[in-house]
């Protein structure tokens, strides 16, 4: 099945709008029959044609849908139309972190701070749940425009650890957010997406980010032995205390 503008996916999901497309998915904004608007992520099919990546996604889904927090893009349902995979969240009305950032380039202090705060909440409630989310990073990172902040994809990324090395390219899409276990391909935990924050944070506060490379390559070699470098360095606005939990937070 071809999903577009007007396809009612699982016979409840009517397409209104395409919203983002990434590496390993489609996201479009639905409507239920009731009315509810939805954030619907609808895999792409090369993922789709992945029987072990489809099995783990289906049950990372549904493990994911337990998570109930003010700061955590709730997921609300999943499931399979035929051959489309999807799952459907929470509609957030705004921008996601990466967009706003480019938009407006680097956040003053206090803004960057709030934010992170939020995102710290919403980790420290999933760890809490055994939940460890593996893809920190500013395009998960949704700002409503009453001001919310929103965590989004929770196990997603834990779905794409089952895909093959060759099938990799939207992991290192995302390498600069990498940490160095991950780089190494170790066991992940909370000080992993505790690291991938630091990142952000640091993107916030300067409006750029710590490690750049001419491969993914080279940037994760970068994760994996160079300290990162101070945010008051590049922007000396930035409170030292900040940069120092940046410092803490991307320590090996």
């Amino acid at each position: 099945m071809t999903v577009d503008v007007g396809t009612r996916v699982a016979g409840r999901y009517e397409v209104l709008a395409l919203l983002a497309e990434g590496g390993m998915s489609r996201v479009y904004r639905a409507r239920t029959p009731e009315g509810q608007v939805v954030a619907l992520k609808v895999l792409r099919d090369a993922y789709a044609a992945d029987r072990e990546f489809i099995e783990r996604f289906i049950r990372e889904a549904r493990a994911v849908q337990a998570l109930d927090h003010p700061h955590v893009v709730r997921v609300l349902d999943s499931g399979r139309d035929g051959d489309v995979y999807f799952i459907a969240m929470e509609y957030v009305d705004g921008e996601d972190l990466k967009r706003h950032l480019q938009r407006v380039g680097p956040l003053e202090p206090a803004d960057a701070e709030r934010i992170a705060l939020a995102v710290c909440a919403a980790l420290d409630y999933a760890h809490g749940q055994g939940i460890v989310h593996r893809d920190v990073k500013p395009q998960n990172i949704l700002l409503a425009r009453d001001g919310t902040v929103k965590v989004a994809d929770f196990g997603i990324a834990r779905a794409l650890a089952a895909i093959t090395i060759t099938q990799t390219g939207t992991v290192l899409g995302t390498v600069h957010y990498l940490s160095p276990e991950q780089a190494r391909g170790a066991p992940v935990g909370r000080a992993s997406d505790l690291y991938a924050l630091g990142v952000v944070l640091f993107e916030m506060l300067t409006g750029r980010l710590p490690f750049e490379g001419d491969s993914p390559i080279a940037v994760a070699l970068k994760h994996l032995h160079e300290p990162p470098p101070s945010a008051r360095a590049v922007n000396p606005r930035v409170p030292r205390r900040l940069d120092g939990i940046i410092r803490k937070a991307m320590a090996k």
